[in-house]
């Protein structure tokens, strides 16, 4: 027999590689998303405890930061809050002065929320404060792989966004 020919037999009880891999907690999507939320939440919590509404805080004024002030409704719809729940958050913001409100000259009754120079520089703090807390988590990684890794993330982010706002009509 040659030494190939003896390689390539398993014994019988054991199952085939690629199916035991397939099993492995180390290959299941669901463990290496908790793992990577997980660890980031905990890297992440101490970079936005003091801003209000912590996490959701941070979201809106990165989704403000750029471009056209969107109308309240159309930011609860973008980071995915409840339309009452913005309303309370960009109260507390407001209130620390990292936004303000305005009637939409389009529509008089909807407001724009727009973030403000404070709440330029406290997002600014906030980002290094978090980009510290990335490069721990993305330690393993080379920076080709890092902006790969957030590339696709963002693209399955995107697809998680549109079933939250539009459920497969199939579900119901």
């Amino acid at each position: 027999m040659s030494a190939s020919t003896s390689e390539n037999k398993k014994p019988r009880n054991e199952k085939p590689r690629d199916e035991a891999e397939d099993l492995a907690l180390e290959t299941d999507l669901g463990w290496a998303i908790r793992m990577v939320s997980g660890a980031f939440s905990r890297g992440a919590t101490a970079s936005v405890a003091d801003l209000p509404g912590k996490a959701r805080g941070y979201l809106v004024l990165v989704a403000l930061a750029g471009g056209e002030p969107p109308t309240q409704l159309a930011l609860a719809k973008e980071v995915s809050l409840d339309r009452t729940v913005m309303t309370y958050l960009l109260d507390d913001l407001e209130a620390h002065e990292l936004v303000t409100r305005r009637p939409d000259p389009r529509d008089r009754r909807a407001r724009q929320v727009l973030i403000t120079d404070t709440g330029r520089t406290r997002l600014g703090q906030v980002r290094r404060s978090l980009a510290a807390a990335e490069a721990r988590l993305l330690t393993d990684l080379d920076d080709q792989d890092a902006q790969q890794l957030r590339t696709l993330l963002s693209r399955v982010a995107q697809t998680a966004q549109r079933e939250l706002i539009a459920p497969d009509e199939a579900d119901c």
